[in-house]
């Protein structure tokens, strides 16, 4: 990544450190109630991930060039299907994901949709999300098993390993370190939601609506395309 976006990232982490100290993993029903949601249909939203073209979905860093050191420090995929992006909605890729998109109309608080594909070998590198303003729920739509029958996918946050099996979820807080293996010989498949962070101070709050308005311009200046 630049030092330049370093330098900005980090200037962020430390405004929103200073206020919240909650821990890296937190409880889903008292800081995203509406995950039930989404974990009640978790079938029908694995069906519409494996029915999208993977081919046509752009990897990571095609999307966003500061984050290739992530996403193509290996060779192998990670590619996305961007359905919302901070606040902005995909039509032409929720038009294909009808269950997703029911959702995602219930959940305001949801400001970001993913459906996220792993390659098989594919590691995610020790990295950090841009602010804690919002949270990362984690939906496990399609999980590879290893030979002992365990997930094959463990993803370690904060030093502490995770390994979640299909209709399993998570929501965590993406400023703490995280890392991410594909051990198996299969895509792994999940959901990710940025979900607004609950009970935020105001100040909190306003620096969170900023941060997303400019992503927003961004996405606008640079002409980024969110294909499926």
């Amino acid at each position: 990544m630049s030092h330049a976006y370093d330098a900005a990232i980090g200037l962020v982490r430390s405004l929103y450190d200073r206020s919240i100290t909650t821990p890296s993993v937190l409880d889903e029903a008292h800081y995203f109630p509406n995950a039930k949601r989404f974990v009640s249909r978790w079938r029908e939203i694995r069906d519409e991930a494996l029915a999208a073209n993977l081919n046509n979905m752009p990897r990571f860093h095609e999307l966003m060039e500061a984050q290739r050191d992530i996403s193509a420090n290996d060779g192998r995929d990670w590619r996305l299907l961007i359905l919302k992006a901070y606040g902005v909605a995909m039509p032409q890729n929720l038009a294909r994901c009808p269950v997703i998109a029911s959702l995602l109309e219930q959940t305001p608080e949801a400001v970001s949709c993913v459906l996220s594909y792993l390659a098989p070998g594919k590691h995610i590198p020790v990295h950090r999300g841009p602010f804690r303003g919002i949270l990362r729920f984690h939906l496990m739509l399609s999980m590879p098993n290893d030979d002992s029958g365990r997930p094959a996918c463990v993803m370690e946050i904060d030093s502490v390993p995770y390994r979640l099996a299909d209709g399993a979820c998570l929501l965590w807080d993406d400023t703490y370190p995280h890392e991410v293996w594909n051990r198996s010989h299969a895509p792994r498949i999940a959901l990710l939601l940025d979900v607004l962070r609950p009970g935020m101070p105001l100040h909190l709050r306003i620096m969170s609506h900023a941060f997303m308005a400019a992503a927003r311009l961004w996405m606008r200046l640079t002409g980024v395309t969110y294909g499926g």
